[in-house]
């Protein structure tokens, strides 16, 4: 007689998941999320994320890219997009940032498949489901987690501010100048709001000589 065949179920990994419904341990949202799904844990919650529009992906890139490259070429550490999780251990959660960065000295903690600890600076951008999210939750979790510098970006507004990490472990404003708003962990990055926010932003090489790259 024939062998029966086994058929093996399909994955699922690789779909977008509906909310569970319920709490879940760290362990059964890794299983549970997938590649496609975006959503972060927070302490057994799960916060389902808004698919972002065009703007907002074009954007985020734009960003990504502009640290991308200044931080490769004077040779400073790790950047990671949106899709790539950072988790908070101390404070059970599992993050989703749109730009992060973590220093050479620390890349022990950039692992294949997400950051485990606090990363040196954090960029988000606000979307119309997020607004809560990134400016108070997010900026709570940061401040809690020693991220030493997190930057908002609220297209909604029209407004981009940055917070260093003080001694006091709390978000102190970085204010602005004439070079727009000036990184204090990376010397020599700016950016000015009407870069993010204008109808046509310059091209990345017209910042990147700016910036004397």
């Amino acid at each position: 007689m024939p062998l029966a065949h086994t058929l093996t179920p399909p994955t699922r990994r690789g779909e977008i998941q509906r909310h569970p419904r319920r709490r879940m341990t760290e362990d059964e949202f890794v299983d549970w999320i997938g590649e496609k799904t975006r959503a972060e844990w927070i302490d057994g919650e799960i916060i389902m994320m808004a698919p972002v529009s065009g703007d907002h992906d074009w954007l985020g890139w734009w960003l990504r890219s502009l640290v991308q490259h200044f931080v490769e070429y004077h040779g400073l550490g790790h950047v990671r997009g949106s899709e790539f999780t950072v988790v908070l251990p101390k404070l059970r959660q599992r993050r989703m940032p749109d730009v992060s960065f973590v220093s050479a000295a620390r890349s022990e903690i950039v692992l294949s498949n997400h950051i485990d600890g606090a990363p040196d600076l954090v960029i988000e951008v606000v979307s119309p489901d997020s607004i809560k999210r990134d400016w108070q939750d997010k900026f709570n979790s940061y401040q809690r987690a020693k991220v030493r510098e997190y930057w908002i970006v609220d297209p909604l507004t029209t407004r981009l501010e940055a917070y260093t990490l003080s001694r006091t472990g709390k978000f102190r404003r970085i204010p602005e100048s004439d070079d727009g708003i000036s990184s204090i962990v990376l010397p020599g990055f700016h950016l000015r709001a009407r870069w993010l926010f204008s109808a046509a932003r310059p091209s990345l090489l017209t910042i990147l000589r700016e910036w004397g790259i």
